[in-house]
C-alpha cells in the first residue's frame, strides 16, 4: 500500500478509537545514491531505499511510539496498537504537550528539471572519473577521492488536531578530498558543494574549477607552517562562523538540553550573551540551506530568533519540551527516519548579516588571523560549558589588513559566549550551506541541516597549531 493522506487519516482515527488523546503519524521514504572514485578507480556505487511509518500517541497514562516498514494495513494497525500499549505502560506523570493554535496544511516540493536518479550511471561515473583524474594530474597530489551524492526524500506527517504536511526534497552534490604531498610533508583538504534540486545543478556548476582550486590549496597547505599559539584578533569566514554557531551554540539552544540542565544557556532567557552585533536564527526555508517546512510532529517550522542584538530570546522546542519550558512551539522536533523518535534538532542555524564590507573587517587588523572553513576537520564541544575545540581549514596570517602567509593545522578553542561577546563587526555577505554527504549528529541520529552566516571579526580568540 502506498502512503497518502487517506491512509494517514485512517491511521489517526484508529489511534483515537483505541484511546489516544492525541496522535501523530509519519510516513517516510528515502532514496540515496552514492558513487565514489578513489585514485582513478570506481570504489563504490550504492543505492539504498528506506520506507516506512511511525505513530506517536499520547494517552492519559503517557506517550508511546512504534514503527513499521510494512505498509499493509494489517501491519499499520498492529503498530498503532503497539504504540498505545507502550503509552499505557509508560505511566508518565504530568506529561503535557503544546498544540498549535490553528492546524496547518503544508505542501512543499523542490523544483527539479532533471531527475538525478534517471541519469545514465555511466555518465555520472565518467564525470567523477574525469574530475578525479584532474586532481591527480598535479604532480604534488598524492591521493584524491571524489564522490557524488543524490538524495530524494519524501515525507508525510499528519496530526489528530487537523495538521497535515507533505514534502518532497531532492538534493545533489559532489565532494572531493585531495592530499597534497611536498617532500615529507602532506596535507589533506576536503570540500563539497551540494544543491537542493535536480541534476541540472550538477551540469551547470564549474566542477573543474572546484577540483583545481581544492587541489591547489592542498599542495600549498602542505608547504605551509603552523601558526604560533596565542590570542589573536580574527576574521572568521562564512563556513567557520557556521561551524561555531551550529556546533558550539546551536546545540546549547536546543530545549531538551536546556530542560535537562545540560546547556550553558539554561535559565538565561533575556540575558545579554553576545555583543549587539550578534543576531542568530533558526529557519526552515532559506537560500542555500536544507528545506525543513515542518517538523516530525506536524508543527510548521517558524523563523525562530534565538539571539537578537546579543540578547537570548528563545530556545528550540518540541511539543513536550515547549510544555516543560512554558514556551511556544518552534517546529524543531526532527527524526532521522521513521525508526527513530523525534528529538529537538536545529534546521538552518545561522548568524544574520550586518552592515560591514569584508574589506572593512580586514583593514583595521594590525596583526591577526583569517580563519577559513574550507578543509575544516571538525572538533569537540561541550554544550553544558559552552567550550569548543575546532580544527579549521588552511588559514591566513593578517598583517595591516593584508593576507601575508598561509598556515595549516589551525586549531581554535575557547568558550562560545566569550567569542560572541567579542564580535565587533559583522559583514553583509550572508552565506548558508548544506550537504548531501552528512549532517548533524545527536543521540545516534543524523539529520540534514544548514549553517552559515556572514564574515565576522572578533577582538580575541585562542589559536594553536598541530
Amino acid at each position: 500500500m502506498e502512503f497518502g493522506r487517506e491512509l494517514a487519516e485512517k491511521a489517526l482515527n484508529r489511534a483515537l478509537n483505541l484511546g489516544a488523546l492525541f496522535a501523530v503519524v509519519r510516513f517516510h521514504a528515502n532514496k540515496y545514491e552514492l558513487i565514489t572514485i578513489d585514485n582513478g578507480f570506481l570504489r563504490q556505487y550504492s543505492y539504498t531505499v528506506a520506507k516506512g511509518m511511525g505513530v506517536e500517541v499520547y494517552t492519559s497514562s503517557g506517550r508511546g511510539y512504534a514503527y513499521t516498514s510494512d505498509l499493509r494495513w494489517e501491519s499499520i494497525d498492529k503498530t498503532i496498537e503497539r504504540s498505545i500499549s507502550i503509552a499505557r505502560a509508560a505511566s508518565s506523570k504530568n506529561l503535557n504537550v503544546v498544540f498549535e493554535e490553528e492546524a496547518k496544511k503544508i505542501y512543499f516540493k523542490t523544483p527539479v528539471k532533471k531527475d538525478p536518479l534517471s541519469i545514465d550511471p555511466n555518465e555520472k561515473i565518467k564525470l567523477l572519473m574525469d574530475l578525479n583524474k584532474l586532481s591527480l594530474s598535479r604532480a604534488e597530489i598524492a591521493s584524491g577521492i571524489t564522490n557524488m551524492g543524490i538524495e530524494i526524500d519524501h515525507k508525510l506527517v499528519a496530526s489528530s488536531d487537523g495538521g497535515l504536511a507533505e514534502s518532497s526534497i531532492t538534493g545533489v552534490g559532489i565532494s572531493h578530498m585531495a592530499v597534497g604531498k611536498v617532500g615529507i610533508s602532506s596535507e589533506r583538504v576536503y570540500d563539497s558543494e551540494s544543491f537542493i534540486g535536480g541534476y541540472e545543478h550538477i551540469e551547470k556548476y564549474d566542477w573543474e574549477g572546484f577540483i583545481s582550486e581544492l587541489s591547489k590549496l592542498a599542495v600549498e597547505a602542505s608547504k605551509a607552517k603552523t601558526p604560533s599559539p596565542g590570542t589573536y584578533v580574527a576574521v572568521l569566514d562564512n563556513e567557520v562562523i557556521g561551524l561555531f554557531i551550529h556546533e558550539a551554540f546551536g546545540h546549547a539552544s536546543e530545549g531538551d538540553l536546556v530542560r535537562s540542565g545540560s546547556s550553558i544557556l539554561s535559565g538565561r532567557l533575556g540575558e545579554k550573551i553576545g555583543s549587539e552585533q550578534v543576531t542568530i536564527v533558526d529557519e526552515g526555508l532559506v537560500d542555500g540551506g536544507y528545506p525543513v517546512p515542518f517538523d516530525d510532529e506536524c508543527t510548521p517550522k517558524k523563523k525562530t530568533i534565538v539571539v537578537e542584538n546579543g540578547v537570548l530570546k528563545k530556545y528550540l522546542t518540541s511539543r513536550i519540551v515547549a510544555a516543560f519550558l512554558n514556551s511556544e512551539l518552534t517546529g524543531n522536533a526532527r527524526a532521522m527516519n521513521f525508526t527513530y523518535d523525534p528529538i529537538v534538532r536545529q534546521t538552518n542555524f545561522y548568524m544574520e548579516p550586518g552592515d560591514f564590507s569584508l574589506e572593512e573587517l580586514f583593514e583595521d587588523v594590525d596583526y591577526g588571523i583569517y580563519l577559513r572553513g574550507r578543509g575544516a576537520m571538525g572538533g569537540q564541544v561541550d554544550p553544558s560549558m559552552g567550550t569548543f575545540t575546532f580544527h579549521v581549514g588552511p588559514s591566513y596570517i593578517l598583517r595591516r589588513g593584508e593576507l601575508i602567509e598561509l598556515v595549516r593545522g589551525v586549531v581554535v578553542s575557547g568558550n562560545i559566549l566569550d567569542v560572541l561577546k567579542n564580535v565587533d563587526a559583522v559583514a553583509k555577505d550572508l552565506k548558508i550551506r548544506t550537504s548531501v554527504f552528512g549532517g548533524c549528529g545527536k543521540e545516534g541520529q543524523l539529520v540534514r541541516v544548514g549553517d552559515g552566516g556572514p564574515h565576522i571579526k572578533v577582538r580575541k580568540i585562542i589559536v594553536g597549531g598541530e
